[in-house]
């Protein structure tokens, strides 16, 4: 594992592009590491089979993931990797195209840094990324882990 990465946790492939598309346009330079589902970025995060032979001692610069995941859905995923102690002070930022305000709630009681709804037009969307991408990389400043 490289030292500065994003982890972005979605289902989606679109959702996956248009993400990446996003962060390109925002000028994003950091690696980009994509998982799918909720346990296969709780398994990545602690580095178990079938990850057992990467190195995961640096936790994510950003994670971004969707609430609506297989497997394990995101607010169960924020649940237990806010008890990772490489975790402690990672920002995740929830992404949503519900509308379902349990979502918002259930996000920011787990540990949620932040709360976004896709916007459903997606230059709206590369707008947002960018101005995420722009504040929690740039303008945030984090505690060392």
């Amino acid at each position: 594992m490289g030292d500065s990465y994003i982890l972005v946790v979605e289902d989606r492939g679109e959702d996956v592009e248009l993400t990446l598309r996003a962060f390109q346009k925002a000028g994003v330079s950091s690696r980009v590491q994509v998982l799918h589902d909720g346990l296969e970025a709780l398994e990545f995060l602690q580095g178990v089979h079938p990850f057992s032979g990467e190195v995961h001692d640096a936790a994510p610069a950003l994670m971004l993931v969707d609430v609506k995941l297989p497997r394990m859905d995101g607010i169960q995923l924020l649940q237990r990797v806010r008890k990772l102690e490489k975790m402690r002070y990672v920002p995740i930022i929830m992404v949503t195209s519900s509308e379902d305000s349990l979502d918002l709630r259930a996000s920011y009681d787990n540990g949620a840094n932040s709360f976004i709804r896709k916007p459903p037009v997606a230059a709206d969307f590369t707008l947002v990324v960018s101005r995420m991408c722009e504040y929690w990389l740039g303008v945030n400043e984090q505690p060392g882990a």
